[in-house]
């Protein structure tokens, strides 16, 4: 078994945290609002969205603006690193959780395709989490609060993987098949009390 590295986390005041503050646009038709909350984003992996009952398949949001806006690294980081720590009054930012260098963005599928000719590329967001202890209980439900903010805030264009970081939790490799497992993440989903621990991290996004 290789080291652990998260001992004793050190915590991060949030001025001191990466961030990019965007100035608004006047495309305002085409911005889409980032929360879990908003019926106007687009439908993840899940549907119904877990957290708008209303939601349906014949709302499925779709892809087709006619500039499709690059997402990189920094914006995926701002999307989840407000999400509240489960035991803790701290943010995963704060607590070096989730941390920029830990996310990547690769180019699954080409942008084009013989049947499809305007299709955007299919874009895998990995995401590796760093629990504040090696033993962490609440680990899988972090995973589950950065996976579900992503499904729910990113167009589908972009697929979500998030992994617990190498080294840094004893039970890795079991927690990360449960993450990558989508019945089970759905099954999970469907847990009320799962679902208000859910509700209350991502209260802050």
């Amino acid at each position: 078994m290789s080291e652990i590295l998260n001992a004793n986390p050190t915590i991060r005041s949030a001025a001191d945290l990466p961030s990019r503050r965007r100035e608004p646009t006047k495309k305002t038709k085409t911005q889409r609002p980032f929360g879990l909350l908003s019926s106007t984003i687009p439908d993840s992996a899940y549907t119904p969205d877990p957290f708008n009952p209303s939601s349906s398949p014949e709302s499925e949001g779709s892809d087709n603006d006619e500039e499709v806006e690059p997402i990189d690294e920094q914006e995926i980081y701002d999307l989840i690193a407000p999400i509240q720590d489960p035991e803790h009054p701290l943010t995963l930012g704060s607590l070096s959780v989730v941390n920029l260098p830990d996310i990547t963005l690769s180019s699954t599928l080409p942008p084009t395709s013989l049947s499809n000719p305007s299709r955007p590329a299919i874009t895998t967001v990995t995401v590796l989490v760093t629990p504040t202890i090696t033993h962490c209980s609440l680990a899988t439900v972090i995973g589950l609060g950065v996976r579900v903010r992503l499904e729910q805030a990113l167009p589908p264009r972009f697929r979500v993987d998030v992994r617990i970081k190498e080294g840094t939790h004893s039970t890795a490799e079991q927690v990360n098949r449960q993450l990558g497992d989508k019945e089970r993440v759905a099954a999970a989903l469907e847990n009320g009390t799962l679902m208000g621990v859910l509700r209350k991290m991502l209260e802050g996004c």
